[in-house]
């Protein structure tokens, strides 16, 4: 059976999980960054965590483990949920644990916190876009995905979903399970958990109307 038509196949598509020339190694490394970027913005708004954070944090209460290995034991459990769904991790899986987390560092370290609301909300806004906009940009290099987002193409490809329903479905759930937990929600997880999936899902669609940009793998043989 072919996979539902998720992510498009532009012109910097790599042709193998792990086979990538410059231009898609730039695009993968650049939209990283700006994932990166926009999730440091969101951390610094002050207004709520994302929900896959919060979810960790709800974890590490109940576990007494730090935040960090909550993370990291969530991360392992969705790769998990990859096997039935048939998916399998590339280059851009392991650049996308190294690079978010670089630039996120960065993003924190070297702008201030803003205090006045506006300036929290500017940051907010602008790090939501900027995460969906990294976010459908990598994806489109081919190279394996992160594990959260993963989960979210092969869930759209097993079920023939767009993006926007799975992505929001995805992060709902697992804002209100880490609520349940003993995490905490802001009104920037709440925006991000009902707006990021239709972002991405918009930016994707931009994308696949760019010249050479297919909507599904094109023969490589």
């Amino acid at each position: 059976m072919k996979k539902a038509r998720v992510i498009p196949y532009p012109c910097w598509a790599a042709t193998s999980l792990w086979s990538a020339n410059f231009s898609t190694l730039s695009v993968l490394i650049l939209s990283l960054a700006v994932l990166g970027i926009g999730d440091g913005l969101i951390v610094l708004s002050g207004l709520g965590s994302t929900p896959w954070t919060v979810l960790s944090q709800g974890v590490a209460r109940q576990t007494e483990i730090s935040i960090g290995w909550s993370s990291f034991f969530i991360s392992g459990v969705v790769m998990l949920l990859w096997l039935p769904l048939k998916l399998r991790f590339g280059l851009g899986t392991i650049l996308n644990i190294i690079v978010i987390a670089f630039f996120l560092g960065i993003t924190t370290k070297i702008l201030p916190q803003p205090t006045a609301l506006s300036s929290k909300i500017c940051f907010g806004v602008i790090g939501m876009l900027l995460y969906g906009l990294g976010t459908a940009f990598y994806l489109t290099c081919h190279l394996g995905a992160g594990p959260r987002d993963g989960l979210m193409v092969g869930l759209c490809q097993h079920f023939h979903l767009k993006v926007g329903v799975v992505r929001t479905t995805l992060e709902v759930s697992v804002c209100l399970l880490g609520f349940i937990l003993g995490g905490t929600v802001g009104i920037s997880t709440l925006i991000f958990a009902s707006g990021i999936g239709w972002i991405v899902q918009g930016y994707l669609n931009l994308i696949s109307r760019l010249p050479h940009s297919l909507n599904e793998r094109p023969d490589l043989n």
